[in-house]
């Protein structure tokens, strides 16, 4: 099959928008595009129409069907150059002050290097069975499907992983023999609630689970090793979409973990073998190596500001700053200390507040907005607050900016809450702040969210 569609595609066929379902059809797509020599970039059906032709413009990518030339022969496909390491493999996007997504270039140097560490860090087998989970529109997908792959493991689809029923999604594991799990950070403390709450077991076929995205929250973790998990390797991984799946992990519990102590807080772990670290100033990581990504497409301004060389000569390398605060402990395992912009992670994706806040003034009656992150349940989640214009109802004004992002935006990008306000908190400089907003407003929000559901 994969031959077949990449015969389709034509040799060279550019960047090629895939509609990614949680199907196996996608990984059929992403193997044929890459086999064809073409840049993958997947596209979610779900997804606002605006949005996804705002995301096809930016990649300048063309449809999935075949090239205007027809369908290549196969012996002009098998004969075409193999693609460079430097050429890229697949195309992603990240949240935007501007409020347009950012378009991420992987090289294929990037994936070879990053999914040669990750076998080896999962210590994959052709006997493993890896459940497909993560949505197919991000690159944590990746670190499941080429992973397993290459080694000759099987990568299981099946529609109980989203059903949301834990009881449903553990019979699921259990039926499938899944034994590799990589799931979000929120998923896994909720999972773990469960566990602990309804004392149920996790199914012994599991030997992994991977968590990632998010900070790990101690008291979970101090849960999950009050559990019968001992056997289970839990590995916390850190990375970026711009530094390619996975750069830093450690085993926070299971048969290769030693004795933590937490006090310093929950670690991302070490760099594996393909990664080169540093720590900048205001103690920022930075990440080189051959994992790094090309930059961000048709934003040179952009790219500058976020990958730097460091050093000159035979020394110079280049690095991406990712924006998060580490520390080294004794150990010299690294810890998160916070980011140094305003990003925060909503379902394990990293979200700008402004390109928030962009979209929800592009609505005719707000006259300001601030975008903040809270944390409930162990889940982060955006509240916003708008202040609206003078002609608007305010009344009506936060159903009718619902109504507006979601015709413009993805879920992660809709607030959870949308609260009308008289006025926000400035800094001393006079900038909107968002946290002395959401402390100014939060009490109110709640109280009227409570009157909602109290009259529902």
């Amino acid at each position: 099959m994969v031959a077949e569609e990449a015969l389709r595609l034509g040799p060279r066929p550019g960047v090629v928008g895939v509609s990614v379902t949680h199907t196996p059809r996608v990984i059929v797509s992403l193997l044929a595009v890459l086999k064809a020599g073409g840049t993958y970039c997947p596209i979610d059906p779900v997804f606002p129409a605006a949005r996804q032709r705002t995301m096809l413009d930016a990649a300048q990518c063309r449809a999935e069907p075949a090239g205007e030339s027809g369908p290549a022969a196969p012996g002009e496909l098998a004969g075409m150059p193999t693609p460079s390491g430097a050429e890229p493999a697949y195309l992603l996007f990240t949240s935007g002050s501007t409020g347009e997504p950012k378009p991420v270039v992987t090289p294929r140097r990037a994936v070879s290097a990053a999914v040669c560490s990750l076998r080896d860090l999962f210590g994959l087998t052709p006997v493993d069975r890896v459940l497909q989970f993560a949505s197919l529109n991000w690159d944590t997908c990746f670190e499941e499907i080429l992973p397993a792959l290459t080694t000759g493991a099987a990568v299981v689809f099946d529609d109980e992983a989203h059903s949301g029923s834990f009881p449903r999604f553990l019979r699921m594991v259990e039926r499938e023999r899944i034994t590799v799990l990589d799931l979000p950070t929120a998923f896994w403390h909720e999972l773990v609630r469960h566990l602990t709450e309804s004392r149920a077991e996790l199914p012994s076929c599991v030997r992994l689970l991977v968590i990632g995205g998010e900070a790990v929250g101690p008291d979970r973790l101090a849960d999950w090793c009050a559990l019968d998990t001992g056997r289970v390797r839990l590995v916390n991984t850190y990375g970026c979409t711009e530094t390619t799946l996975v750069t830093h992990a450690v085993d926070l519990h299971g048969p290769r973990a030693p004795h933590w102590d937490l006090s310093a807080g929950v670690p991302i772990g070490r760099p594996l073998p393909h990664v080169l670290e540093r720590i900048g100033g205001e103690g920022e990581l930075l990440i080189g190596g051959p994992a790094v990504a090309l930059g961000y497409r048709g934003l040179p301004t952009a790219t500058e500001a976020r990958f730097v060389t460091v050093g000159s000569g035979d020394g110079a390398a280049r690095y991406f700053r990712t924006g998060d605060r580490v520390a080294r402990s004794p150990d010299g395992l690294l810890v998160h200390r916070g980011r140094l912009d305003q990003e925060v992670k909503v379902r394990g994706v990293r979200v700008d507040p402004a390109e928030v806040e962009a979209q929800i003034l592009g609505h005719p009656g707000v006259g300001a907005v601030a975008v903040a992150a809270v944390t409930v349940a162990d889940r982060t989640t955006l509240v916003a607050y708008v202040v609206p214009r003078p002609h608007a109802d305010p009344g009506t004004l936060a159903a009718d900016v619902l109504a507006h992002l979601r015709t413009r935006v993805p879920g992660h990008l809709v607030p959870g809450r949308i609260t009308v306000v008289p006025e926000l908190a400035h800094t001393a400089s006079g900038k909107v702040d968002r946290a002395g907003s959401h402390r100014r407003h939060a009490t109110t929000a709640r109280a009227r969210a409570k009157e909602t559901n109290d009259e529902r």
